[in-house]
C-alpha cells in the first residue's frame, strides 16, 4: 500500500486536496475539512482509509453529542439492572464501560483513520473538550482508574459545514483545507468515475443545465456534486435523452426531474420567475 494518499478509483481528489491530506499525516495533526455540502467531505475519510489500507472509525456528530461519548460511556442503568437480577457481571465495572470511537482507535494495532463528521453540529464547547485527548493521544477512565493511550496515532479527518465558528484553540491544532466546488473538468472526471458509459451529448447538456442553475444569484441552496450524480442516475434510469434537456433549455422551462437538483419551493419559484422573464424578453 502507498504511504501517501493519491486518491482512489472511486474518489477524484484534486492535487491540493491530496497535498493537504499528506501534510496533515506528516504533521500528525487533525485535518479539518470545510466546503459546500455534497462536495465529498465525509467520503474523503472513507477513501483515505481505502487508499492507505487502514481501518476506519466513524463518529457522526449530532446537536446532542458530547465529547465524552467519543471516549467512553458508563452504563450505570445496565449495571443496576444486572445487580437486581443477581448477575455476576456486576462485580466487574469494566463490563459496563462502552468504548467510544476514540477508544476503539487507540486500541488498534495498526494506524487507523478516524472521521469526526460535522463537528460544527455540536455545542460550541465540544471541540475544546477534545483538545487534551487529541494533543496527548490519551485519556483517563475515572471508573476504572486507568489511562488509555493510543497504540498508534490515528489519522484524524474532521468535517465542518460552517454552521458555527470553531474555537481558535482548536483551529490552531488542525491543518485546514477548504474543498472548492469542482470546476467543469474536475466534475466531468467525477462523473466518469460513477457513470463511465454515459453518452457525451447527454452529459454535456446535463452539465450545462447544472452549472447554469448554480450561476443563478439568490438560490437558497445551490445544487451540489452529489445532487448532480443523483440527477444523472435518474436521467439514465428514465432513459431521458439530451434532446429533452435541450428542449427544456430552449423553452426556458424547468429541467426534467428537477426535484433532484432544486430542494425547496423558494428556489423553484425563483427559477420559474427567471424563465418567465426570459421567455417574455425573447
Amino acid at each position: 500500500m502507498s504511504t501517501k494518499f493519491e486518491g482512489t478509483e472511486k474518489y477524484v481528489a484534486t492535487d491540493d486536496l491530496k497535498l493537504a491530506v499528506n501534510a496533515a499525516v506528516t504533521l500528525q495533526r487533525p485535518l479539518l475539512i470545510k466546503g459546500e455540502p455534497g462536495t465529498g467531505k465525509t467520503m474523503l475519510a472513507e477513501e483515505v482509509a481505502r487508499g492507505l489500507g487502514k481501518p476506519l472509525y466513524e463518529w457522526h456528530i449530532k446537536s446532542t453529542t458530547k465529547a465524552q461519548q467519543g471516549l467512553y460511556e458508563y452504563d450505570a442503568v445496565s449495571r443496576l439492572r444486572d445487580s437486581q437480577l443477581g448477575d455476576d457481571r456486576v462485580h466487574d465495572i469494566r463490563n459496563y464501560i462502552v468504548h467510544g470511537a476514540l477508544w476503539k482507535c487507540f486500541n488498534e494495532d495498526e494506524q487507523p483513520v478516524l472521521l469526526i463528521d460535522e463537528i460544527d453540529k455540536a455545542d460550541i464547547e465540544f471541540p475544546n473538550d477534545l483538545l487534551r485527548e487529541l494533543d496527548r493521544m490519551e485519556f483517563f477512565v475515572y471508573e476504572t482508574q486507568e489511562t488509555v493511550r493510543a497504540k498508534n496515532r490515528p489519522i484524524i479527518i474532521i468535517t465542518s459545514n460552517n454552521e458555527k465558528e470553531l474555537p481558535d484553540a482548536f483551529l490552531r491544532r488542525c491543518f485546514f483545507h477548504y474543498i472548492a466546488f469542482p470546476d467543469k473538468d474536475t466534475m466531468q472526471a467525477i462523473v466518469d468515475v460513477h457513470f463511465p458509459d454515459i453518452k457525451k451529448q447527454l452529459l454535456k447538456q446535463a452539465m450545462d443545465v447544472f452549472f447554469g442553475l448554480r450561476e443563478i444569484n439568490g438560490l437558497k441552496k445551490k445544487p451540489s456534486t452529489s445532487e448532480l450524480l443523483d440527477w444523472l442516475k435518474l436521467l439514465l434510469a428514465e432513459d431521458i435523452g439530451p434532446e429533452a434537456l435541450q428542449e427544456s433549455s430552449a423553452k426556458k422551462a424547468l429541467p426534467p426531474l428537477y426535484g433532484a437538483l432544486l430542494k425547496n419551493e423558494q428556489d423553484i419559484h425563483m427559477f420559474e420567475r427567471l424563465m418567465f422573464m426570459a421567455r417574455r424578453n425573447s
